[in-house]
């Protein structure tokens, strides 16, 4: 199953809301590679395996289940995981890019490619798990901001 969507995350027409930069939305997204739990229910503990320039190897642990990826990036512009597959897990990946159609809108483009068949008797399952990665997503912003917000990110 392949699929993606956008989230808004600066909405221009809501004075309300407070902008994020394109550095800080970029700081919280290595955020997320560095130390994922507070992005991701449920995960216990994100281990940094292999570390060089663009690039992490991490293992997550949930529970027993321990999922091993590897994070590529380019700074500003786009972050890459991809989770090899084990008996515990089907594998996948999730590239994440930062778009700004006019200066200060940002928008996050998630894009997903994942081993679950689309049709058939998976297909109302295969709809729920993009609806939970949809929600998933929506939470990754609201963090973000909640960093941003603490003094978290530097700008």
């Amino acid at each position: 199953m392949k699929f993606e969507h956008l989230i808004e995350v600066n909405d221009l027409a809501n004075p309300l809301l407070t902008r994020l930069s394109r550095e800080e939305l970029w700081f919280g997204l290595l955020c997320r590679a560095e130390d994922a739990r507070a992005f991701l229910p449920g995960l216990e503990a994100c281990r940094i395996i292999e570390r060089s320039a663009g690039r992490l190897v991490r293992d997550l642990h949930f529970g027993n289940a321990v999922i091993r990826d590897c994070v590529t990036f380019e700074a500003l512009r786009w972050i890459r995981f991809e989770s090899e597959a084990n008996e515990q897990h089907a594998g996948g990946g999730l590239t994440i890019t930062i778009e700004e159609p006019e200066p200060g809108a940002l928008f996050l483009r998630f894009a997903y490619r994942t081993s679950l068949p689309e049709g058939g008797e998976d297909g109302r399952y295969a709809e729920f798990v993009r609806s939970a990665y949809h929600q998933s997503d929506v939470d990754t912003v609201r963090v973000i901001r909640m960093i941003a917000e603490s003094g978290g990110l530097v700008q």
